[in-house]
C-alpha cells in the first residue's frame, strides 16, 4: 500500500511537502513518482526517481518541485515551492514494488492528496 499525505491549502508563492510511504511486503522498490490530476484534465506525470536517486521532471514543475526518497523508510517526497494556482490538483504517488525476491514488479498508487493554491 501507498499512503500519501501533506496536501492542503496554500497561497500562491507558498510551499508544501508531500510524503508517500509504502508498506506491506516489500523486497525492493524501483521507480517512484508523483502525478497530479486537475479538474477535467488527464493525470500528468510530474517527477520520477529511481532507486539509485536519478530524477526526471516535467517541464511544468522543473525548478520549482523536487522529488526525493528515503529507501530505508520506503518513502518518496515531493517538495513544492513557488506554487501557482495552476498547481491545484489531486496529487498521486506511484511506486513499482517487488514484493519478494524473484517476484515481478507491480505498480501501486497512493490514494491522492488534494493541493489547492489560492491566488
Amino acid at each position: 500500500q501507498l499512503q500519501a499525505s501533506g496536501g492542503g491549502l496554500v497561497q500562491a508563492g507558498g510551499s508544501l511537502r508531500l510524503s508517500c510511504a509504502a508498506s506491506g511486503s516489500i523486497f525492493r522498490i524501483n521507480n517512484m513518482g508523483w502525478y497530479r490530476q486537475g479538474p477535467g484534465t488527464q493525470r500528468e506525470l510530474l517527477a520520477t526517481i529511481t532507486s539509485g536517486l536519478n530524477t526526471n521532471y516535467a517541464d511544468s514543475v522543473k525548478g520549482r518541485f523536487t522529488i526525493s526518497r528515503d529507501n530505508a523508510k520506503n518513502t518518496v517526497y515531493l517538495q513544492m515551492n513557488a506554487l501557482i494556482p495552476d498547481d491545484t490538483a489531486v496529487y498521486y504517488c506511484n511506486a513499482a514494488v517487488i514484493a519478494r525476491f524473484g517476484f515481478p514488479s507491480r505498480d501501486y498508487w497512493g490514494q491522492g492528496t488534494q493541493v489547492t493554491v489560492s491566488s
